[in-house]
């Protein structure tokens, strides 16, 4: 089968759309399993593979079939600038759950607790995967594999073990939950096994999970200020956890 189009719907069913070069580019670096690649000007994304990602060019010129304009639109729900998209294999569910329950861990999981913002989510696993975390666990409705979430996390995904869990089925470790009635976490070392719990962008914390937690932290913030964005506040988490005896994985 030798028509893109043609493998593209055969692979489309319960695949990961990788939405532009960057996506394509960190999911093969992290050994996602593409099937099917496309680009809207093969000569192009290889010039830029050559610019930015050298490591995946050969990769990328086995891969890359030329589509055309109105071909490549018809495969993606919102067309990216670089015209590039593939198809992914999404990774074993309980590989996931076995690298989240893995213990001793060396890097923290981060809980989005009931997040209702793709880009948000996405945002957040991309943050998850540069600081090495060992995973990324939402819970509530949202789906963290959505195309959306995975745009926004160009393609990190890969990178880091992500899923949505119930509450009940937490990783273990201690439970540091981030709350504005908790204490400065200037004050706090997080071990590298810790579970950090972050509440939704509108309503924070959800009940249960704030009666679970171990510990309550809260970010400095100056007076009438009321929030910091969700990626915000991890990325001042997994950095405090780094700065204070953690370290991104190699």
């Amino acid at each position: 089968m030798t028509d893109p189009l043609s493998r593209w719907r055969a692979h489309a069913q319960g695949a990961v759309l990788l939405d532009g070069f960057h996506a394509l580019k960190h999911a093969l670096r992290f050994g996602a399993e593409v099937p099917v690649a496309v680009a809207t000007d093969r000569r192009a994304a290889l010039a830029l593979a050559e610019e930015l990602a050298g490591d995946v060019r050969d990769t990328l010129d086995a891969l890359l079939t030329e589509v055309s304009g109105p071909e490549y639109a018809a495969l993606v729900p919102r067309p990216h600038p670089t015209g590039v998209a593939a198809l992914a294999v999404r990774p074993s569910r309980a590989a996931n759950l076995g690298t989240l329950a893995r213990t001793p861990r060396t890097a923290p999981v981060v809980v989005l607790d009931n997040p209702r913002n793709l880009g948000n989510a996405g945002a957040v696993i991309r943050l998850a995967a540069g600081f090495g975390a060992t995973g990324v666990v939402t819970t509530g409705t949202l789906d963290p594999w959505h195309p959306t979430v995975v745009r926004g996390g160009a393609g990190l995904h890969f990178a880091t073990a992500v899923e949505r869990l119930d509450l009940d089925d937490l990783p273990a470790g201690p439970l540091f939950a981030l709350d504005p009635e908790g204490e400065d976490i200037r004050g706090t070392r997080l071990p590298d096994d810790a579970v950090l719990a972050f509440g939704s962008e509108r309503t924070g914390l959800s009940a249960p999970l704030r009666a679970r937690a171990d510990h309550l932290l809260r970010l400095p913030m100056r007076p009438q200020v009321s929030s910091y964005n969700l990626a915000t506040s991890v990325a001042m988490t997994l950095y405090h956890w780094s700065a204070t005896g953690g370290a991104p994985a190699a």
